[in-house]
C-alpha cells in the first residue's frame, strides 16, 4: 500500500491544515498586538499627547506581510490554486472576525475565527464546494460587522 503523495491529498485534509496554519497566524497576530498595545502603554505613560512607537507603526504591516507570506507558502505547499484570488480576501479582510472575536471574548475566540475564516475562503478553490465556502465566510463576515456595530 502505497501513501498517497501531496498531489492526492483530499480536500479535507487540505482544508484542515489551512484551519491550523490561519488559527496559529490569528494567536499569533493576537499575542503581537497585545504585546506592542503593552509596550507602547509602557513607553508612552508619561506623555500628556499623541505618542507613537515605532512597533505602533509596524504592527499592521508586518502583521499582513507575515499572514502573505504564510498563507502562500501553505497554499503552494498543499497546491490550492488559485492562491491569487484566495489569499488577499483572506487577510484583507481577516480583522473584521479577527477583532469581532476579539470584542466578544478573548484569544481562544479569535484563534477559533481565524481557523474559519480560512477555512471557509479556502474552501472556495474547489468549484464543488465553492458555494459552501463563499457562504459560510459571507455569514463570519455579516456576523462580525453585527458584533462590531450593534
Amino acid at each position: 500500500m502505497s501513501t498517497p503523495s501531496r498531489l492526492e491529498l483530499r480536500p479535507a485534509v487540505r482544508l484542515s491544515v489551512i484551519a491550523v496554519i490561519g488559527a496559529v497566524l490569528a494567536c499569533g497576530v493576537c499575542a503581537f498586538f497585545v504585546t506592542v498595545k503593552e509596550h507602547s502603554a509602557r513607553s508612552c505613560e508619561s506623555t500628556d499627547g499623541m505618542c507613537f512607537t515605532w512597533p505602533d507603526v509596524t504592527v499592521v504591516p508586518v502583521s499582513l506581510a507575515t499572514a502573505l507570506i504564510a498563507l502562500s507558502v501553505v497554499y503552494k505547499w498543499l497546491e490550492i490554486r488559485p492562491r491569487l484570488a484566495i489569499i488577499p480576501p483572506t487577510v484583507l479582510l481577516a480583522p473584521f472576525p479577527l477583532a469581532a472575536a476579539q470584542t466578544a471574548a478573548d484569544w481562544r475566540a479569535v484563534t477559533l475565527a481565524g481557523g474559519a475564516w480560512t477555512c471557509s475562503l479556502a474552501l472556495t478553490a474547489w468549484s464543488r464546494y465553492r458555494p459552501w465556502g463563499l457562504s459560510s465566510a459571507a455569514m463570519l463576515l455579516l456576523a462580525s460587522l453585527v458584533v462590531l456595530y450593534r
